[in-house]
């Protein structure tokens, strides 16, 4: 046995993809890395896409939608600052990627899709994995999920013109929220959105796109 094989392969690659497309780019918080390093982002593609699963770039899951590039997973994941037993919200459930970090990282998430078959793909995916913390809803997400209110954090995977008023209305106090916003795809700019002795704090950290945040109120 030389240890070799398509599992072992792909080991490596997630272990490449964390090395030089994650760490090399300055994320650093160990327990980000370790839950990137665990879950399985092969499995939350199309097959005739897993050869590209551990690239340093979105791929397509349908609907218009895509899972995102594994360094933006990561960056946002280390801005919300998620610890043990957070309760986070997540809009833009796609292919459940992002959801499963959460998970790992010991949150109990509610991930809301308004894509019928993405949120039934995704919630297949989160039973035959054994993701028990996550809960999904199909909805419109620039609503949130009200009767779960409030959040520790709230991780929005998808851009829009302004950020959604009744999502910050769901932030705990002392919450975080990260969150894309930007009049179209390539004018976003990445947020990270705070509350804070009963302000709201915004603070921008850079560019970024996104597949659109599409809701029928919340705007």
């Amino acid at each position: 046995m030389n240890g070799s094989g398509p599992k072992t392969d792909l080991r490596r690659s997630r272990e490449r993809m964390v090395r030089d497309q994650i760490e090399a780019r300055g994320v650093s918080q160990p327990e980000v890395l370790r839950a990137m390093r665990k879950v399985p982002r092969h499995l939350f593609v199309e097959e005739a896409l897993i050869p590209q699963a551990y690239e340093d770039h979105p791929l397509p899951i349908g609907h218009g939608q895509t899972i995102s590039q594994p360094y933006v997973v990561a960056w946002m994941t280390e801005l919300l600052a998620v610890a043990p037993g957070h309760k986070v919200l997540e809009i833009g459930t796609g292919s459940g990627y992002q959801a499963a970090v959460l998970a790992e990282l010991g949150a109990d998430v509610f991930t809301v899709e308004r894509v019928k078959p993405l949120y039934e793909l995704a919630r297949a995916r989160m039973d035959a994995l054994r993701y028990r913390r996550v809960r999904l809803k199909l909805d419109d997400g620039t609503l949130g999920w009200p009767e779960e209110a409030p959040f520790d954090r709230i991780l929005v995977a998808a851009g829009g013109p302004r950020i959604p008023a009744p999502l910050v209305g769901q932030l705990s106090e002392t919450g975080r929220m990260v969150i894309p916003v930007g009049a179209s795809r390539r004018s976003q700019t990445l947020c990270l959105v705070r509350r804070e002795n009963g302000r709201v704090i915004v603070r921008e950290l850079g560019g970024v796109m996104f597949v659109d945040l599409v809701g029928t109120h919340g705007w």
